[in-house]
């Protein structure tokens, strides 16, 4: 089960990856969906992920999803 705290802080780089990639937070959570970040990289490492800065986070997901073949 998905816990509040793992719900705020894929809420959290939602928000932040908006910012950069100046598109919607929904836009963002299907091109973080179609990539498998969520529930295969997001959720599974929350323990790791969460103790590390949010431009660090921005950079490695975009990284992450230029590797998968998902435009920002």
């Amino acid at each position: 089960m998905i816990e509040k705290k793992e719900i705020e802080f894929v809420t959290f780089i939602l928000y932040q990856l908006s910012e950069v990639w100046h598109i919607t937070p929904s836009k963002v959570y299907a091109k973080l969906s179609e990539a498998n970040a969520i529930d295969g990289y997001l959720l599974p490492c929350y323990d790791t992920l969460h103790t590390l800065g949010s431009k660090y986070l921005v950079e490695d997901l975009t990284e992450m999803l230029a590797e998968r073949g998902v435009t920002v």
